[in-house]
């Protein structure tokens, strides 16, 4: 009820597009049929020759139908004959599906196969959980020099208002590309909802959209780069060449300043009718604190009592007959939201908010816009981007940003997307802008904790304590929330031993707590590991750090185009104690390792004794985004870190010796 009863179509959708489903296929010509290479895109394995989108966002029966045509150029290229079409089952579906293939000789083959339905995965999205699939088919007999061309439908679950989008880059480079929409005209459950449009990145020389003669928004644009995926990139649908469309009430005021305090006006006064139960919220409020607590304690045990009611956002969905059958209206207030004893993530939130309030703390509503798919700016007046709520809290005079509708978020943080990012601190006057704090790498830590010992044959055995905090531990208990207890032991299994270079065996040997936000995620094992040394002579090797298997190629690529963007500050720990074979000893260790780079530090040291190894390693990223300019630096930093965990120990066997790697 708080984000303005818009649904936001992801860009996913847009991704692989199509001509109208009712225009038919194509015809190639004669040029496209010989091509075998385009010079705009040196070794492409395919290339989009041309594709077209046409969008109707009428109410009662909002479509989009997509055309797309492909010309293979490399055996690499055949892969594009397995089509897969992602979509959100909850509010779409994809049909009129139609395929073919063309050979390089104008030979036609249609595509007469069954169009399959997978799942990907499953996300929480404005408070809800949705499935995301995918429609998926193989075109038969594709070759190198072929052309392969479909065409779709998305139908959207109608009486929703849409937010379109139309995304120009794709991960092949395109030929030409054409678009049109026909906008929604403010009519029925909408009567006053207007259209406007902005547009990110669009290819040199591409014409912004316009309205056309028939009452549509036109474009085409030609050669249009690939996109590249690289790893710790920003969300992409944020670098990619796009155009969005904005449905707002009433009329759009193009004067920025106002366009913000209007929304911020709206959207406290949504607020405070629903939070405005003082009397009800004290009563709660006598129930969950003492008066003698401190000020923080009060604040933490009704951030505790909230995460304790049930989150519906967190949940399964429930089928759309289900909740029909259920006929459950949204709850008006938080004081039905108290009564029911669940609510979804943002009602808690709210909650909390009236409950603080009604402690005695000064505490407003905000909401700020979630970096997990768009990054937020105030200039293009899109109020549906400040799509997530928080609670400032006044505390021993500093700011406290809470969010305890993310299930599984500890006191004092916020879930990642929400961290860092701008938002409007609501009030009667219209808000004003903040930004939410950034934790410390200390906050999120993964730190294992390893008692082993090495056998004369070079096997590695023993305990090992994986310790997750902070959003490490939230993200991973988000993640395995729907998982049972033999999935969760094989992923925290799994995990344990995709962090050494060698193969090896780890059995989880403690129940986790999977349930209490507030308390590390600790996982301890059986650790095994065979064939830890190698041979040097007479002497034996072994390596100074040991979990760094998912290291070793980060950023290894000379060359970088997006910026380089994690999450959120975080730091992995490692203290591992060997004890050695009776009759070893240690003849040499690697020099310690300290390299600060202000925003990364790397420290590895290794200390021995007559019976034993002492190995620590530490890396901290304090950073959220890096400009690709500054990729040769990093890169040279990681090579550091290379170096630093490829150091040897070397070791002086007894009378039995080492087996070889």
């Amino acid at each position: 009820m708080f984000r303005l009863g818009k649904w936001l179509l992801l860009s996913f959708l847009c991704g692989l597009a199509v001509p109208s489903a009712h225009a038919g296929f194509q015809p190639p010509s004669p040029d496209e049929l010989k091509m075998t290479s385009e010079p705009q895109a040196p070794g492409a394995p395919a290339i989009i020759l041309f594709r077209q989108v046409d969008r109707d966002d009428n109410i009662h029966t909002p479509h989009e139908d997509n055309y797309i045509r492909i010309k293979i150029l490399t055996e690499e290229g055949r892969k594009y004959a397995d089509v897969e079409i992602p979509f959100f089952k909850e509010n779409s579906d994809i049909v009129n599906i139609r395929a073919r293939s063309i050979r390089p000789d104008g030979s036609v083959k249609e595509f007469d196969g069954k169009v399959f339905e997978k799942s990907l995965v499953k996300g929480r999205f404005e408070g809800r959980q949705e499935r995301y699939l995918a429609k998926t088919f193989t075109l038969p007999d594709v070759e190198v020099g072929s052309i392969i061309e479909y065409y779709y439908t998305i139908d959207f679950r109608e009486y929703t208002l849409f937010d379109s989008h139309w995304f120009l880059s794709h991960e092949l480079f395109t030929k030409k590309a054409a678009f049109t929409l026909k906008p929604f005209v403010g009519g029925g459950m909408y009567p006053n909802y207007y259209v406007r449009w902005s547009w990110n990145n669009l290819p040199v020389g591409t014409t912004p959209p316009k309205e056309g003669p028939r009452g549509t928004i036109d474009m085409e644009a030609s050669n249009i780069p690939a996109f590249p995926s690289e790893d710790y990139m920003p969300p992409p649908d944020e670098l990619k060449s796009r155009v969005d469309f904005i449905y707002e009430e009433g009329i759009v005021n193009r004067d920025q300043a106002k366009y913000w305090k209007d929304l911020g006006k709206k959207r406290d006064g949504q607020l405070e009718s629903f939070v405005g139960k003082q009397k009800e919220m004290q009563q709660v409020v006598a129930q969950i604190v003492s008066p003698a607590d401190a000020p923080e304690v009060k604040l933490r045990k009704i951030y505790d009592r909230v995460q304790q009611i049930r989150n519906t956002s967190f949940e399964v969905e429930k089928t759309e007959q289900q909740q029909k059958r259920e006929k459950e209206k949204p709850a008006e207030n938080v004081a039905e939201v108290w009564k029911r004893g669940y609510g979804n993530g943002v009602q808690l939130t709210w909650l909390f908010l009236a409950l603080a309030r009604a402690a005695g703390f000064e505490a407003y509503g905000c909401w700020v816009s979630g970096r997990n798919e768009y990054f937020f700016t105030p200039v293009t007046m899109q109020g549906e981007k400040l799509n997530a709520n928080v609670v400032l809290v006044k505390l021993n005079g500093k700011d406290l940003y809470l969010d305890p509708g993310g299930a599984f978020t500890p006191f004092g943080l916020l879930e990642w997307y929400e961290t860092g990012v701008s938002g409007l601190k609501l009030d009667r006057d219209g808000g004003s802008w903040i930004v939410t704090t950034l934790p410390l790498p200390s906050e999120s830590r993964i730190e294992k904790v390893a008692k082993l010992t090495l056998s004369d044959t070079g096997e590695l055995e023993g305990q090992l304590t994986i310790t997750y905090t902070g959003l490490e531990a939230a993200s991973r208990r988000i993640q395995e929330r729907h998982s049972d207890d033999v999935a969760r032991k094989k992923y925290l299994e799994d995990s344990a031993i995709s962090e050494i270079a060698a193969a090896g065996e780890a059995e989880l040997t403690n129940k986790p707590d999977w349930a209490n936000s507030e308390t590390p995620l600790v996982a301890e094992f059986k650790l095994k590991v065979p064939g830890w040394i190698s041979n040097a002579g007479s002497r034996a090797m072994i390596p100074a750090a040991m979990f760094t298997a998912g290291e070793r190629t980060t950023f290894e690529h000379t060359n970088r185009v997006h910026p380089i963007y994690f999450q959120f500050p975080h730091e992995k720990v490692d203290d591992i104690t060997i004890q050695l074979p009776p009759g070893w000893r240690v003849s040499s260790i690697p020099k310690s390792q300290e390299k600060d780079a202000h925003v990364i530090n790397y420290q590895m040291k290794v200390e021995a004794d007559p019976s034993s190894l002492h190995l620590t390693r530490k890396v901290s990223i304090d950073i959220m985004m890096l400009q690709a300019k500054y990729y040769p630096a990093l890169r040279d930093f990681f090579e550091i870190v290379r170096t630093g965990d490829g150091e040897q120990i070397m070791l002086q066997p007894g009378e039995v010796h080492a087996g070889t790697n």
